[in-house]
């Protein structure tokens, strides 16, 4: 067994082990665990069933990530996207006044125009399309932003009314705990104990367990509940007949970017791209849009490839068997829901985690010629953007205006791809619509 799934998933070519992969999908899934939780928490305030979504998650992760991981043999875990289900819940359904039904509706045909752009090559060439510079300038914002996250959910950063932003207050628990989850990490890593970022992951949770803000739940086990509540009632004829263009657009572009971005945000910091290449790209990209889908028909709001990914990548994932043990172990979770519960309740365990390989995702900072005004000052924009907008969309949309509009200024408009031209008009009329909307 061990010879075939070394043969299968290529170890010996990508420098990884059975071992090393099987740490690295344990640390994935501690550090995006908390989706399970925090998604139909969500979306319950929608008018959906928590019990519903949580199986419904469940099973869009478990789908999505397997794909990636057996098919595309890439080591990038995919579930209900963070943003998306905010979108979803507070601003079409509560905003707009819309049931969820067709909002689900507007998911799984936004998924298969998706699917389509993906099995066709488009996003491929999408991919290729976009200058080295801006995806230096991708993956560095987004390692800025898992860090900011990760800031924000140990408490270390909190609003403020004169500053927008100012440090935490440090005696609060989860603000010290994470302080000390973050410090030992740090030491492992300078250390160079390859699974720093998972043996943090345990000391904080035991930290945490013996300062009893961590409490184990009565019974561990539990039968999934309610899934019939979401199971196939989405709209997808009101989704048509309502005016919902704005709607699918919205979720097209940010499924698009959203997943396009991190892709390349990963697999970069894994190595795994041969310069502007991105090997097996129509089933890698395939695998959130079928994810997207199977969620709209379970219930629950779009997927998206998970920048915590890099977590795993972090320790040494390189490959898809990483997504399979990162799949395993979210099927585990549908008898779990209790033990899940407790872990997500304390944002401490995995905050330092998102720290540390924020950390590591800035080095591609380094990629950039800095001397190279038209390419730095865009780069520049996307990595600012990105955490300051707090959303990856929006970063990308500014750097794929401001890219082309430096090359026509200094009438060099021909060395910009046509689909830069194209999404960049897509990204103005998509900012005209948000300022209006």
């Amino acid at each position: 067994m061990l010879a075939f799934l070394s043969k299968f998933f290529h170890f010996k070519e990508r420098n990884t082990s059975l071992g090393i992969e099987t740490l690295a999908g344990l640390t994935t899934f501690v550090t995006i665990s908390y989706i399970a939780i925090v998604n139909p928490a969500v979306l319950q305030k929608a008018g959906m069933d928590f019990d519903g979504v949580f199986v419904a998650t469940l099973l869009a992760t478990i789908v999505g990530t397997l794909i990636m991981g057996v098919v595309a043999n890439y080591p990038i875990a995919i579930a209900p996207s963070v943003g998306m289900h905010a979108y979803f819940a507070f601003v079409i359904v509560l905003g707009m006044g819309i049931s969820w039904h067709t909002a689900l509706g507007s998911v799984f045909w936004a998924s298969l125009i998706f699917l389509a752009l993906s099995l066709t090559g488009f996003r491929e060439a999408l991919i290729k399309a976009i200058p080295t510079s801006l995806k230096a300038g991708i993956t560095s914002g987004i390692g800025l932003f898992i860090a900011f996250i990760g800031m924000q959910n140990a408490h270390l950063v909190e609003p403020s009314s004169a500053t927008i932003i100012t440090l935490g207050n440090f005696s609060k628990p989860i603000a010290y705990m994470s302080l000390i989850g973050l410090f030992v990490t740090i030491v492992l890593l300078v250390h160079r104990v390859k699974a720093a970022i998972f043996l943090g992951i345990l000391i904080t949770a035991l930290l945490a367990l013996l300062l009893g803000h961590l409490k184990l739940p009565e019974h561990l086990f539990e039968l999934p509940k309610h899934c019939d509540s979401t199971f196939f009632k989405l709209d997808l004829l009101g989704a048509l007949k309502l005016d919902l263009g704005a709607v699918i657009f919205t979720f097209f572009l940010v499924m698009l970017f959203d997943t396009t971005a991190t892709m390349i945000g990963v697999a970069q910091q894994a190595n795994l791209m041969q310069g502007d290449r991105f090997l097996n790209a129509k089933s890698a990209l395939s695998a959130d849009a079928i994810a997207s889908a199977v969620g709209a028909i379970a219930g629950t709001s779009p997927t998206s490839t998970y920048i915590e990914s890099g977590a795993g990548v972090s320790v040494g994932g390189r490959t898809g068997f990483t997504c399979v043990i990162v799949a395993l172990l979210f099927a585990s979770l549908i008898f779990l829901a209790p033990l899940a519960k407790a872990l997500a309740s304390v944002p401490a365990i995995t905050s330092p985690a998102l720290i540390i390989v924020g950390f590591m995702m800035m080095s591609h900072l380094g990629e950039i010629d800095w001397n190279d005004l038209e390419e730095a000052l865009p780069a520049f924009f996307v990595f600012f953007w990105i955490p300051i907008s707090f959303s990856i969309t929006n970063g990308v949309g500014i750097g794929l205006i401001v890219y082309p509009l430096i090359k026509i200024v200094l009438g060099k408009f021909k060395q910009v791809h046509p689909l830069l031209y194209l999404f960049g008009a897509l990204f103005v009329v998509q900012f005209v619509i948000d300022m209006h909307g």
